[in-house]
């Protein structure tokens, strides 16, 4: 999209929809915001949280990086930016719901079976697509495929359940789960339809989101 028709998009906001949302973001610039859901996602552009949820603003507080990641917690002083937006999410603005939500059609899982070169321009790249190793290869050990894209979905699937794993070796997250003060959640989008499936510990399996208002 041309940056022109961005341009013309913020005017249409401010016309015509940010009235709708005034309200809402008084009370968050009066109050502060306060949000129960921190929402982990791929920055994939077809990604698009706010529409895909109907969500207002302030509802969720939203981490995108490549390939909807959880680096494992990690205490020193260089600098994780997807580390201290969990934290932050949960020790300084209290969310009740962690949700790690992967998709379809993911180039970084894809790119998992690919050999990226070693270059200084995907230097970052190479060492960030490490923390979807263990996806692949249990995608690779436990399943027999017919087509690649069925790998691929299925490395999809299982990265949501490491990063998952990831998210309760921060200590603030690991002790609020243990408290029931904070509930983590695994979902997958299917960008064909716009549908969301949720990840059920139990049966290890995923179920249509719409099940669980039944």
């Amino acid at each position: 999209m041309p940056i022109r028709d961005l341009i013309k998009g913020n005017k249409i906001f401010r016309n015509e929809s940010f009235p709708d949302y005034k309200k809402d973001m008084d009370e968050t610039i009066k109050h502060g915001q306060k949000p129960e859901v921190l929402f982990i996602s791929c920055c994939d552009s077809r990604v698009t949280p706010d529409l895909m949820l109907n969500t207002r603003p302030g509802d969720m507080f939203i981490l995108r990086n490549v390939g909807n990641f959880v680096p494992q917690y990690k205490h020193d002083e260089d600098y994780h930016g997807s580390a201290a937006a969990i934290e932050y999410a949960v020790s300084v603005l209290g969310v009740k719901n962690i949700i790690v939500c992967g998709h379809s059609h993911c180039g970084a899982c894809e790119s998992l079976y690919k050999d990226i070169p070693n270059t200084k321009e995907l230097a970052h790249v190479k060492t960030w697509l490490k923390l979807g190793e263990e996806a692949k290869a249990i995608a690779l050990k436990n399943a027999n495929f017919s087509t690649k894209e069925e790998m691929y979905k299925e490395t999809e699937k299982n990265s949501i359940k490491y990063q998952l794993k990831n998210l309760l070796t921060y200590p603030a997250v690991q002790e609020k789960v243990k408290n029931k003060e904070l509930i983590i959640h695994g979902w997958y989008y299917t960008l064909e339809d716009g549908t969301i499936s949720y990840y059920d510990e139990n049966s290890n399996n995923f179920f249509p989101l719409e099940d669980l208002l039944i």
